[in-house]
Protein backbone atom coordinates (compact mmCIF):
# COMPACT_ATOMS: atom_id res chain seq x y z
CA UNK A 1 0.00 0.00 0.00
CA UNK A 2 1.45 3.44 -0.93
CA UNK A 3 1.80 6.24 1.50
CA UNK A 4 -0.86 8.02 0.04
CA UNK A 5 -3.26 5.13 0.62
CA UNK A 6 -2.17 4.94 4.10
CA UNK A 7 -2.48 8.15 4.37
CA UNK A 8 -5.96 8.39 3.42
CA UNK A 9 -7.24 5.09 4.84
CA UNK A 10 -5.90 6.67 8.35
CA UNK A 11 -7.91 9.35 8.26
CA UNK A 12 -11.54 8.18 7.07
CA UNK A 13 -14.48 9.89 8.24
CA UNK A 14 -16.75 8.50 10.02
CA UNK A 15 -19.74 8.36 12.42
CA UNK A 16 -19.25 8.27 16.54
CA UNK A 17 -20.70 5.73 18.64
CA UNK A 18 -23.14 8.52 20.11
CA UNK A 19 -24.48 9.00 16.06
CA UNK A 20 -24.60 5.17 15.63
CA UNK A 21 -26.86 4.63 18.53
CA UNK A 22 -29.03 7.49 17.54
CA UNK A 23 -29.64 6.41 14.15
CA UNK A 24 -30.47 2.89 15.41
CA UNK A 25 -33.21 3.82 17.66
CA UNK A 26 -34.30 5.92 14.96
CA UNK A 27 -34.63 2.57 12.77
CA UNK A 28 -36.13 0.44 15.44
CA UNK A 29 -39.27 3.75 15.64
CA UNK A 30 -39.73 3.60 11.88
CA UNK A 31 -40.07 -0.21 12.10
CA UNK A 32 -41.82 0.18 14.80
CA UNK A 33 -44.74 2.53 12.78
CA UNK A 34 -43.97 0.77 9.32
CA UNK A 35 -44.77 -2.66 10.64
CA UNK A 36 -47.72 -1.64 13.12
CA UNK A 37 -48.73 -1.45 8.77
CA UNK A 38 -47.66 -3.75 6.97
CA UNK A 39 -48.06 -7.01 9.79
CA UNK A 40 -51.63 -6.14 11.06
CA UNK A 41 -53.54 -3.41 8.60
CA UNK A 42 -54.19 -5.92 5.78
CA UNK A 43 -55.72 -8.26 8.99
CA UNK A 44 -57.33 -5.62 10.33
CA UNK A 45 -59.17 -4.93 7.19
CA UNK A 46 -60.23 -8.17 5.88
CA UNK A 47 -60.58 -10.12 9.38
CA UNK A 48 -61.89 -7.44 11.67
CA UNK A 49 -63.64 -4.73 9.73
CA UNK A 50 -64.81 -7.60 6.76
CA UNK A 51 -63.68 -5.49 3.55
CA UNK A 52 -63.90 -8.38 0.91
CA UNK A 53 -60.86 -9.93 0.02
CA UNK A 54 -60.52 -8.62 -3.47
CA UNK A 55 -60.81 -4.88 -2.26
CA UNK A 56 -58.39 -5.15 0.53
CA UNK A 57 -56.26 -7.02 -2.14
CA UNK A 58 -56.79 -4.09 -4.46
CA UNK A 59 -56.06 -0.97 -1.81
CA UNK A 60 -52.96 -2.82 -0.59
CA UNK A 61 -51.73 -3.83 -4.35
CA UNK A 62 -52.29 -0.44 -5.75
CA UNK A 63 -51.27 1.71 -2.84
CA UNK A 64 -48.05 -0.09 -2.65
CA UNK A 65 -47.48 -0.07 -6.70
CA UNK A 66 -48.25 3.62 -6.88
CA UNK A 67 -46.01 4.22 -3.49
CA UNK A 68 -43.38 2.31 -5.20
CA UNK A 69 -43.25 4.29 -8.32
CA UNK A 70 -43.03 7.46 -5.80
CA UNK A 71 -39.96 6.42 -4.40
CA UNK A 72 -38.00 7.35 -7.58
CA UNK A 73 -39.42 10.46 -7.28
CA UNK A 74 -38.72 11.10 -4.05
CA UNK A 75 -34.94 9.85 -4.57
CA UNK A 76 -34.66 12.53 -7.01
CA UNK A 77 -36.13 15.15 -4.63
CA UNK A 78 -33.14 14.00 -2.30
CA UNK A 79 -30.71 13.72 -4.42
CA UNK A 80 -31.47 17.54 -5.71
CA UNK A 81 -31.22 18.59 -1.84
CA UNK A 82 -29.04 21.11 -0.37
CA UNK A 83 -29.62 22.82 2.54
CA UNK A 84 -27.91 23.76 5.88
CA UNK A 85 -29.15 20.38 7.66
CA UNK A 86 -27.31 18.60 4.61
CA UNK A 87 -29.29 16.62 1.97
CA UNK A 88 -31.23 14.09 4.30
CA UNK A 89 -31.27 15.35 7.19
CA UNK A 90 -34.43 18.03 6.67
CA UNK A 91 -36.55 15.25 5.63
CA UNK A 92 -35.61 12.90 8.71
CA UNK A 93 -36.30 16.54 11.25
CA UNK A 94 -39.94 16.74 9.76
CA UNK A 95 -41.51 14.05 8.74
CA UNK A 96 -41.54 11.05 12.02
CA UNK A 97 -44.25 12.77 13.88
CA UNK A 98 -46.48 13.69 10.59
CA UNK A 99 -46.13 9.79 10.03
CA UNK A 100 -46.78 9.03 13.96
CA UNK A 101 -50.21 10.46 13.24
CA UNK A 102 -51.48 8.75 9.83
CA UNK A 103 -50.34 5.34 11.64
CA UNK A 104 -52.50 5.13 14.52
CA UNK A 105 -55.58 6.82 11.63
CA UNK A 106 -54.90 3.81 9.54
CA UNK A 107 -56.77 2.13 12.39
CA UNK A 108 -59.90 4.11 12.30
CA UNK A 109 -62.62 3.28 9.99
CA UNK A 110 -66.50 4.04 9.65
CA UNK A 111 -68.00 0.64 10.77
CA UNK A 112 -67.93 -2.94 9.85
CA UNK A 113 -68.21 -4.16 6.22
CA UNK A 114 -71.33 -5.75 5.16
CA UNK A 115 -74.74 -6.28 7.64
CA UNK A 116 -77.42 -4.00 7.44
CA UNK A 117 -75.11 -1.23 5.77
CA UNK A 118 -75.96 0.27 3.36
CA UNK A 119 -74.35 0.78 -0.04
CA UNK A 120 -72.95 3.94 0.73
CA UNK A 121 -71.64 2.77 4.21
CA UNK A 122 -69.78 0.37 2.84
CA UNK A 123 -68.52 2.26 -0.05
CA UNK A 124 -67.14 4.64 2.71
CA UNK A 125 -65.94 2.00 4.79
CA UNK A 126 -63.43 0.74 1.18
CA UNK A 127 -62.66 4.40 0.36
CA UNK A 128 -61.45 5.39 3.83
CA UNK A 129 -59.40 2.60 4.27
CA UNK A 130 -57.74 3.15 -0.05
CA UNK A 131 -57.13 6.56 1.17
CA UNK A 132 -55.58 6.75 4.43
CA UNK A 133 -53.25 3.84 3.53
CA UNK A 134 -52.31 5.58 0.42
CA UNK A 135 -51.63 8.75 2.27
CA UNK A 136 -49.39 6.50 4.49
CA UNK A 137 -47.73 5.43 2.31
CA UNK A 138 -46.68 8.43 0.79
CA UNK A 139 -45.76 10.04 3.81
CA UNK A 140 -43.82 6.70 4.93
CA UNK A 141 -41.42 7.30 1.56
CA UNK A 142 -40.15 11.09 2.43
CA UNK A 143 -38.95 9.54 5.74
CA UNK A 144 -37.71 6.01 4.76
CA UNK A 145 -35.49 6.73 1.37
CA UNK A 146 -33.32 9.62 3.57
CA UNK A 147 -33.26 6.88 6.28
CA UNK A 148 -31.62 4.29 4.51
CA UNK A 149 -29.77 7.20 2.11
CA UNK A 150 -27.86 8.44 5.15
CA UNK A 151 -26.13 5.88 5.84
CA UNK A 152 -24.21 6.18 2.90
CA UNK A 153 -23.53 9.89 4.19
CA UNK A 154 -22.06 9.24 7.34
CA UNK A 155 -18.90 7.32 6.65
CA UNK A 156 -16.21 6.68 4.38
CA UNK A 157 -15.07 3.19 5.89
CA UNK A 158 -16.55 0.25 4.11
CA UNK A 159 -16.10 -2.10 7.03
CA UNK A 160 -18.01 0.77 9.01
CA UNK A 161 -20.76 1.02 6.91
CA UNK A 162 -21.82 -2.56 6.64
CA UNK A 163 -21.84 -2.96 10.16
CA UNK A 164 -24.27 0.00 10.29
CA UNK A 165 -26.36 -1.51 7.62
CA UNK A 166 -26.08 -4.65 9.09
CA UNK A 167 -27.35 -3.53 12.70
CA UNK A 168 -29.96 -1.40 11.08
CA UNK A 169 -31.80 -4.11 9.75
CA UNK A 170 -31.28 -6.24 13.29
CA UNK A 171 -32.36 -2.75 14.87
CA UNK A 172 -35.25 -2.64 12.17
CA UNK A 173 -36.09 -6.26 12.38
CA UNK A 174 -36.22 -6.44 16.67
CA UNK A 175 -38.71 -3.74 16.42
CA UNK A 176 -40.58 -5.32 13.92
CA UNK A 177 -40.59 -8.43 16.19
CA UNK A 178 -41.62 -6.79 18.61
CA UNK A 179 -45.01 -5.75 16.63
CA UNK A 180 -45.26 -8.47 15.15
CA UNK A 181 -45.34 -10.75 18.72
CA UNK A 182 -47.78 -8.13 20.51
CA UNK A 183 -49.69 -6.18 18.28
CA UNK A 184 -52.40 -8.57 17.23
CA UNK A 185 -52.34 -10.97 20.70
CA UNK A 186 -52.88 -7.17 22.78
CA UNK A 187 -55.26 -5.54 20.25
CA UNK A 188 -57.09 -9.37 20.96
CA UNK A 189 -56.94 -8.98 24.87
CA UNK A 190 -58.35 -5.18 25.00
CA UNK A 191 -61.02 -6.41 22.52
CA UNK A 192 -61.87 -8.96 25.02
CA UNK A 193 -61.83 -6.52 27.66
CA UNK A 194 -64.12 -4.11 26.42
CA UNK A 195 -66.79 -6.99 24.57
CA UNK A 196 -69.42 -6.59 27.26
CA UNK A 197 -69.07 -2.87 27.04
CA UNK A 198 -69.11 -2.44 23.42
CA UNK A 199 -72.09 -5.20 22.93
CA UNK A 200 -69.82 -6.67 20.39
CA UNK A 201 -66.70 -8.39 19.89
CA UNK A 202 -65.58 -7.49 16.70
CA UNK A 203 -66.43 -3.94 17.51
CA UNK A 204 -64.38 -4.07 20.41
CA UNK A 205 -61.50 -5.96 18.51
CA UNK A 206 -61.65 -2.72 16.59
CA UNK A 207 -60.93 -0.53 19.05
CA UNK A 208 -58.49 -2.74 20.64
CA UNK A 209 -56.40 -2.49 17.23
CA UNK A 210 -56.55 1.73 17.37
CA UNK A 211 -55.59 1.70 21.17
CA UNK A 212 -52.10 -0.24 20.56
CA UNK A 213 -51.46 1.04 16.86
CA UNK A 214 -51.98 4.36 18.80
CA UNK A 215 -49.29 3.80 21.71
CA UNK A 216 -46.80 2.18 19.17
CA UNK A 217 -47.60 5.36 17.09
CA UNK A 218 -46.26 7.53 19.97
CA UNK A 219 -43.51 5.40 20.82
CA UNK A 220 -42.18 4.69 16.68
CA UNK A 221 -42.48 8.60 16.40
CA UNK A 222 -40.45 10.01 19.23
CA UNK A 223 -37.59 7.11 18.19
CA UNK A 224 -37.62 8.03 14.77
CA UNK A 225 -37.56 11.62 15.13
CA UNK A 226 -33.84 10.68 16.52
CA UNK A 227 -32.12 10.06 13.58
CA UNK A 228 -32.67 14.06 11.85
CA UNK A 229 -31.77 15.43 15.47
CA UNK A 230 -28.48 13.84 16.12
CA UNK A 231 -26.74 12.56 13.48
CA UNK A 232 -24.55 14.53 10.73
CA UNK A 233 -23.62 13.65 7.15
CA UNK A 234 -20.13 13.38 6.58
CA UNK A 235 -19.42 12.75 2.65
CA UNK A 236 -20.81 16.42 0.84
CA UNK A 237 -22.98 15.78 -1.98
CA UNK A 238 -22.15 15.61 -5.99
CA UNK A 239 -22.60 18.85 -7.70
CA UNK A 240 -24.50 17.43 -10.63
CA UNK A 241 -28.24 17.59 -10.28
CA UNK A 242 -30.62 15.26 -12.28
CA UNK A 243 -33.89 14.88 -13.32
CA UNK A 244 -36.28 11.78 -12.98
CA UNK A 245 -36.12 10.97 -16.63
CA UNK A 246 -32.21 10.97 -15.90
CA UNK A 247 -32.75 8.85 -12.81
CA UNK A 248 -34.54 6.41 -14.29
CA UNK A 249 -31.67 6.27 -16.80
CA UNK A 250 -28.73 6.46 -14.54
CA UNK A 251 -30.63 3.22 -12.27
CA UNK A 252 -31.11 1.27 -15.52
CA UNK A 253 -27.32 1.71 -16.66
CA UNK A 254 -26.20 0.78 -13.42
CA UNK A 255 -25.59 -3.21 -14.60
CA UNK A 256 -24.89 -4.07 -10.21
CA UNK A 257 -27.84 -1.86 -9.14
CA UNK A 258 -30.74 -3.31 -12.35
CA UNK A 259 -29.28 -6.82 -11.04
CA UNK A 260 -30.62 -6.29 -7.70
CA UNK A 261 -33.55 -4.79 -8.82
CA UNK A 262 -34.29 -7.13 -10.54
CA UNK A 263 -33.90 -9.99 -7.98
CA UNK A 264 -36.30 -7.82 -5.49
CA UNK A 265 -38.86 -7.88 -8.44
CA UNK A 266 -38.92 -11.63 -9.51
CA UNK A 267 -38.58 -12.97 -5.64
CA UNK A 268 -41.89 -10.75 -5.26
CA UNK A 269 -43.53 -14.03 -4.37
CA UNK A 270 -41.61 -14.31 -0.73
CA UNK A 271 -43.42 -11.60 0.69
CA UNK A 272 -46.54 -13.60 1.04
CA UNK A 273 -44.88 -15.77 4.49
CA UNK A 274 -45.62 -12.40 6.34
CA UNK A 275 -48.67 -11.27 4.95
CA UNK A 276 -50.26 -14.79 5.50
CA UNK A 277 -48.58 -15.47 9.17
CA UNK A 278 -51.26 -13.00 10.92
CA UNK A 279 -54.58 -14.87 9.97
CA UNK A 280 -52.73 -18.42 10.12
CA UNK A 281 -51.83 -18.06 14.25
CA UNK A 282 -55.42 -16.47 14.53
CA UNK A 283 -57.54 -18.92 12.63
CA UNK A 284 -55.53 -22.44 12.74
CA UNK A 285 -53.36 -22.56 15.98
CA UNK A 286 -54.79 -19.67 18.64
CA UNK A 287 -58.98 -19.67 17.71
CA UNK A 288 -58.27 -15.80 18.13
CA UNK A 289 -57.41 -16.28 22.04
CA UNK A 290 -55.24 -13.58 23.25
CA UNK A 291 -52.55 -15.87 24.99
CA UNK A 292 -52.63 -18.66 22.37
CA UNK A 293 -52.00 -15.93 19.61
CA UNK A 294 -49.00 -14.25 21.53
CA UNK A 295 -47.65 -18.13 22.71
CA UNK A 296 -47.92 -18.98 18.69
CA UNK A 297 -46.60 -16.09 17.24
CA UNK A 298 -43.36 -16.65 19.79
CA UNK A 299 -43.37 -20.44 18.71
CA UNK A 300 -43.93 -19.92 14.91
CA UNK A 301 -42.69 -16.26 14.54
CA UNK A 302 -40.00 -16.73 17.25
CA UNK A 303 -37.96 -19.35 14.87
CA UNK A 304 -38.35 -16.33 11.93
CA UNK A 305 -36.85 -13.81 13.79
CA UNK A 306 -33.80 -15.85 15.73
CA UNK A 307 -33.12 -16.95 12.45
CA UNK A 308 -33.00 -13.33 10.95
CA UNK A 309 -31.19 -11.69 13.84
CA UNK A 310 -28.09 -14.64 13.66
CA UNK A 311 -28.12 -13.53 9.65
CA UNK A 312 -28.04 -10.38 10.51
CA UNK A 313 -25.34 -10.61 12.93
CA UNK A 314 -22.80 -12.39 11.60
CA UNK A 315 -23.53 -10.55 8.04
CA UNK A 316 -20.89 -7.82 8.79
CA UNK A 317 -18.19 -10.66 9.57
CA UNK A 318 -19.27 -13.17 6.51
CA UNK A 319 -18.60 -10.32 3.87
CA UNK A 320 -15.03 -10.00 4.50
CA UNK A 321 -14.43 -13.67 3.99
CA UNK A 322 -17.14 -14.44 1.05
CA UNK A 323 -18.70 -12.59 -1.93
CA UNK A 324 -21.59 -11.23 -1.06
CA UNK A 325 -23.40 -11.93 -4.52
CA UNK A 326 -22.52 -15.74 -3.85
CA UNK A 327 -23.63 -15.66 -0.34
CA UNK A 328 -26.78 -13.49 -1.02
CA UNK A 329 -27.78 -16.01 -4.11
CA UNK A 330 -26.82 -19.65 -1.68
CA UNK A 331 -29.21 -17.25 1.03
CA UNK A 332 -32.30 -17.36 -1.15
CA UNK A 333 -32.11 -20.76 -2.59
CA UNK A 334 -31.42 -22.38 1.15
CA UNK A 335 -35.34 -21.16 1.55
CA UNK A 336 -36.67 -23.65 -0.75
CA UNK A 337 -36.84 -26.87 0.99
CA UNK A 338 -37.71 -25.71 4.33
CA UNK A 339 -40.85 -24.12 2.32
CA UNK A 340 -41.50 -27.45 0.43
CA UNK A 341 -41.44 -29.16 4.39
CA UNK A 342 -43.61 -27.45 5.75
CA UNK A 343 -46.35 -27.52 3.15
CA UNK A 344 -45.92 -30.86 3.65
CA UNK A 345 -46.13 -30.76 6.86
CA UNK A 346 -49.47 -29.34 6.47
CA UNK A 347 -50.65 -31.95 3.53
CA UNK A 348 -49.61 -34.90 6.00
CA UNK A 349 -51.22 -33.35 9.27
CA UNK A 350 -53.85 -30.98 8.01
CA UNK A 351 -55.59 -31.09 11.66
CA UNK A 352 -52.38 -31.66 13.99
CA UNK A 353 -49.79 -29.10 13.32
CA UNK A 354 -50.43 -28.16 17.29
CA UNK A 355 -48.91 -31.08 18.52
CA UNK A 356 -45.39 -30.35 20.58
CA UNK A 357 -43.51 -32.62 17.65
CA UNK A 358 -44.78 -30.53 15.14
CA UNK A 359 -44.60 -27.41 16.35
CA UNK A 360 -40.70 -28.39 16.72
CA UNK A 361 -40.28 -28.89 13.34
CA UNK A 362 -41.88 -25.64 12.35
CA UNK A 363 -40.07 -23.68 14.46
CA UNK A 364 -36.90 -24.78 12.80
CA UNK A 365 -38.11 -25.03 9.79
CA UNK A 366 -38.92 -21.15 9.72
CA UNK A 367 -35.87 -20.79 11.83
CA UNK A 368 -33.98 -22.11 8.76
CA UNK A 369 -36.26 -19.31 6.31
CA UNK A 370 -35.49 -16.62 8.49
CA UNK A 371 -31.92 -17.06 8.23
CA UNK A 372 -31.79 -16.75 4.55
CA UNK A 373 -34.55 -13.95 4.59
CA UNK A 374 -32.09 -12.27 7.13
CA UNK A 375 -29.22 -12.73 4.59
CA UNK A 376 -30.82 -12.02 1.78
CA UNK A 377 -31.66 -8.58 3.59
CA UNK A 378 -28.29 -7.47 4.64
CA UNK A 379 -26.56 -8.54 1.63
CA UNK A 380 -29.11 -6.61 -0.68
CA UNK A 381 -28.72 -3.56 1.22
CA UNK A 382 -24.62 -4.11 1.34
CA UNK A 383 -24.84 -4.54 -2.64
CA UNK A 384 -26.86 -1.55 -3.06
CA UNK A 385 -24.88 0.67 -1.48
CA UNK A 386 -21.87 -0.38 -3.64
CA UNK A 387 -23.26 -0.16 -6.42
CA UNK A 388 -23.99 3.86 -5.18
CA UNK A 389 -19.85 3.68 -4.87
CA UNK A 390 -19.69 2.48 -8.20
CA UNK A 391 -21.80 5.10 -10.47
CA UNK A 392 -19.48 7.88 -8.44
CA UNK A 393 -16.17 5.69 -9.60
CA UNK A 394 -17.71 5.83 -13.53
CA UNK A 395 -19.95 8.44 -13.67
CA UNK A 396 -18.94 11.18 -11.03
CA UNK A 397 -22.30 11.26 -9.40
CA UNK A 398 -23.36 9.48 -6.37
CA UNK A 399 -27.59 8.85 -6.43
CA UNK A 400 -27.63 8.05 -2.68
CA UNK A 401 -31.09 9.00 -2.74
CA UNK A 402 -32.71 7.57 -5.89
CA UNK A 403 -30.56 4.19 -5.28
CA UNK A 404 -32.02 3.83 -2.25
CA UNK A 405 -34.91 4.25 -3.13
CA UNK A 406 -34.60 1.75 -5.44
CA UNK A 407 -34.69 -0.76 -2.24
CA UNK A 408 -37.65 0.61 -1.14
CA UNK A 409 -38.90 0.62 -4.44
CA UNK A 410 -38.33 -3.43 -4.42
CA UNK A 411 -39.93 -3.80 -1.03
CA UNK A 412 -43.40 -1.76 -1.88
CA UNK A 413 -43.24 -3.28 -5.53
CA UNK A 414 -43.37 -6.86 -4.28
CA UNK A 415 -45.36 -6.28 -1.77
CA UNK A 416 -48.10 -5.25 -4.42
CA UNK A 417 -47.82 -8.20 -6.48
CA UNK A 418 -47.96 -10.43 -3.14
CA UNK A 419 -51.25 -8.87 -2.00
CA UNK A 420 -52.40 -9.19 -5.69
CA UNK A 421 -51.52 -12.87 -5.09
CA UNK A 422 -53.17 -13.44 -1.85
CA UNK A 423 -56.52 -11.79 -2.85
CA UNK A 424 -57.17 -13.83 -6.02
CA UNK A 425 -56.23 -16.79 -3.87
CA UNK A 426 -58.65 -16.02 -1.00
CA UNK A 427 -61.53 -14.91 -3.36
CA UNK A 428 -60.95 -18.12 -5.49
CA UNK A 429 -62.18 -20.44 -1.94
CA UNK A 430 -64.60 -17.77 -1.07
CA UNK A 431 -62.30 -16.96 2.30
CA UNK A 432 -63.97 -12.98 2.22
CA UNK A 433 -66.47 -10.68 3.71
CA UNK A 434 -69.75 -12.79 4.36
CA UNK A 435 -67.54 -15.69 5.00
CA UNK A 436 -65.07 -14.40 7.40
CA UNK A 437 -67.59 -12.94 9.30
CA UNK A 438 -69.01 -16.63 9.63
CA UNK A 439 -65.72 -18.10 10.56
CA UNK A 440 -65.19 -15.53 13.32
CA UNK A 441 -69.05 -16.23 14.52
CA UNK A 442 -68.38 -19.78 14.61
CA UNK A 443 -64.69 -19.35 16.36
CA UNK A 444 -66.26 -16.88 19.01
CA UNK A 445 -68.94 -19.81 19.60
CA UNK A 446 -67.48 -22.92 19.47
CA UNK A 447 -63.42 -22.44 19.39
CA UNK A 448 -61.07 -24.41 16.89
CA UNK A 449 -62.41 -24.13 13.11
CA UNK A 450 -59.08 -26.02 12.14
CA UNK A 451 -61.07 -29.37 11.42
CA UNK A 452 -64.03 -28.05 10.73
CA UNK A 453 -64.25 -29.37 6.97
CA UNK A 454 -66.44 -25.52 5.81
CA UNK A 455 -63.13 -24.16 6.95
CA UNK A 456 -60.76 -26.58 5.41
CA UNK A 457 -60.43 -24.60 1.92
CA UNK A 458 -59.37 -21.44 4.11
CA UNK A 459 -56.53 -23.27 5.97
CA UNK A 460 -55.40 -24.87 2.79
CA UNK A 461 -54.68 -21.96 1.21
CA UNK A 462 -53.40 -19.69 3.88
CA UNK A 463 -50.35 -22.66 4.28
CA UNK A 464 -50.14 -22.83 0.40
CA UNK A 465 -49.87 -19.05 0.18
CA UNK A 466 -47.53 -19.04 3.03
CA UNK A 467 -44.97 -21.39 1.39
CA UNK A 468 -45.15 -22.60 -1.97
CA UNK A 469 -45.23 -19.10 -4.13
CA UNK A 470 -42.54 -18.19 -1.89
CA UNK A 471 -40.14 -21.18 -2.87
CA UNK A 472 -41.24 -20.14 -5.94
CA UNK A 473 -39.95 -16.73 -5.71
CA UNK A 474 -36.63 -17.66 -4.05
CA UNK A 475 -35.79 -19.75 -7.34
CA UNK A 476 -36.71 -16.86 -9.60
CA UNK A 477 -34.62 -14.27 -7.46
CA UNK A 478 -31.32 -15.45 -7.76
CA UNK A 479 -31.61 -15.64 -11.90
CA UNK A 480 -30.77 -11.80 -12.35
CA UNK A 481 -27.61 -12.17 -9.75
CA UNK A 482 -26.20 -15.14 -11.22
CA UNK A 483 -23.76 -13.51 -12.85
CA UNK A 484 -23.03 -10.39 -10.86
CA UNK A 485 -21.48 -7.32 -12.67
CA UNK A 486 -19.48 -5.92 -9.45
CA UNK A 487 -16.76 -8.61 -7.42
CA UNK A 488 -15.81 -7.51 -4.05
CA UNK A 489 -12.72 -7.17 -4.53
CA UNK A 490 -13.11 -4.58 -7.75
CA UNK A 491 -15.55 -2.63 -5.06
CA UNK A 492 -12.93 -2.42 -2.89
CA UNK A 493 -10.40 -1.07 -5.48
CA UNK A 494 -13.10 1.39 -6.73
CA UNK A 495 -13.34 2.77 -2.87
CA UNK A 496 -10.15 2.93 -2.03
CA UNK A 497 -9.75 5.20 -5.69
CA UNK A 498 -12.80 7.22 -4.30
CA UNK A 499 -11.30 7.61 -1.05
CA UNK A 500 -8.09 8.86 -2.45
CA UNK A 501 -9.94 11.29 -4.59
CA UNK A 502 -11.76 12.93 -1.90
CA UNK A 503 -8.88 13.38 0.40
CA UNK A 504 -6.91 14.81 -2.23
CA UNK A 505 -9.29 17.41 -2.81
CA UNK A 506 -9.17 18.19 1.23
Amino acid sequence: MSNAQTASASTLKTYTKKEMSFYLASMAGQNLLYASITACLAYYMQFTIAIPAIAVSVIMAAARIWDAFNDPIMGTIVDRTRTKWGKMRPYLLFIPIPLAVLTALCFTNFGIYGGDNSDSQNALIIAWAAFIYIVFGMAYTIGDIPLWGITALMTEDKHQRNKLLSLARISGAVAAGVVTFVMQPAAFGIGEALTESSGSAILAEKTGFFIIAAALALVGGGLFQLAGIFVREKIPPSEKRFTLKENFQIMWRNKPFRQILLSGIFGSSKNLTMIVAMPIVSYYFADKSPMLSLVYMALLGGGLFIGQFAALGVMPKLVKKYEKHKMYNFSNLAMLPPFILIFLLYLLFPNDLVHPAAIASLFLLFGIVGVGTGATMALSTMMIADAVDYEEHKYGSRPDGIFFSGMTFIAKLSGGVASIISGIAYSIVGFSDDNVTRLNDYVATNGSARGVEEFMPYMFILFFLATIPPAIGCILSVIPTRRYALSDKEHENILRELNERRHSED
